[in-house]
């Protein structure tokens, strides 16, 4: 393991480019974190926020100590003859796919049984509302950890040859998510539509997953712009909510009780 020459300035581009590239691709997992935790009672919600991303920065530094492992992981099983690769050739199966296809279907069922539950809750006062256990809540987050490292350093071998500049932007990124987690988790809780949104992006995310786990290609910017700019408009439709007066609300129905007999 050769310690970088942290005089060139390549070595600093490298670091920087590769931490914000983590910050990037961990969104998803601190998406996940804050939604999961949610739905424990609000005194356990930062613990597990906190676990959940420490947990999430030892599985990164794992695998990147165990990048031969890694590359064994790579290597196909078995082949897929009904199924085409990029370069139209039978697909191979390996460990790596398994893990994402099963990321993927995990991701995709349990942000729509979210989002089922939250339509169910609508109705709900908060007198009424069930938590989740601490615990099942930390296993959730402890398999979502594992595929979302396992995706995120992937690409980090790929960018970059030097597994210490690797580590380092792995504990810059994740201390930098941990920091924001916490107002990530209060704005998603405090405005409804925003958890929709955050719910349908996991699917998004699931879908790549699994679409990735048969190699095939689909680039993340699609889906991060279509994200973008679902933000951006639902930020727009705030604004607008904010700027309208009470009273347009309350009105019809302040005429219709001055219109009864007395």
């Amino acid at each position: 393991m050769q310690f970088p020459d942290f005089a060139d300035p390549s070595v600093w581009i490298s670091l920087l480019t590769l931490s914000f590239l983590e910050i990037v691709l961990g969104v998803d997992n601190i998406i996940f974190i804050s939604i999961v935790a949610s739905k424990l009672r609000e005194e356990q919600q930062e613990k597990a926020r906190k676990l959940g991303l420490i947990l999430a920065m030892f599985f990164r530094i794992g695998l990147l100590l165990a990048i031969t492992w890694m590359i064994r992981l790579i290597t196909p099983l078995f082949t897929i003859g009904f199924i085409k690769g990029p370069d139209d050739l039978p697909i191979g199966i390996s460990w790596k796919d398994i893990i994402l296809f099963a990321g993927g279907v995990f991701l995709i069922a349990k942000s729509t049984l979210e989002i089922h539950h939250k339509l169910e809750q609508s109705n709900q006062s908060d007198d009424t509302k069930t938590y989740s256990g601490f615990t099942a809540v930390i296993v959730q987050i402890i398999l979502v950890d594992a595929v979302f490292s396992f995706d995120s350093i992937l690409t980090a071998i790929g960018l970059v040859e030097n597994v210490i500049i690797m580590i380092i932007a792995v504990v810059i990124s994740m201390l930098i998510m941990i920091g924001y987690s916490g107002v990530i988790t209060r704005f998603i809780n405090k405005h409804p539509t925003f958890q929709m949104l955050a719910l349908t992006f996991l699917i998004l995310i699931g879908v790549l997953l699994v679409a990735e786990s048969f190699h095939q290609k689909i680039s993340k910017s699609y889906v991060y712009t279509a994200i973008a700019f679902s933000l951006i408009v639902e930020l727009l439709n705030m604004r607008i909510r904010k700027k309208q007066p009470v009273q347009l609300n309350t009105g019809p129905a302040k005429e219709k009780k001055d219109d009864k007999p007395n």
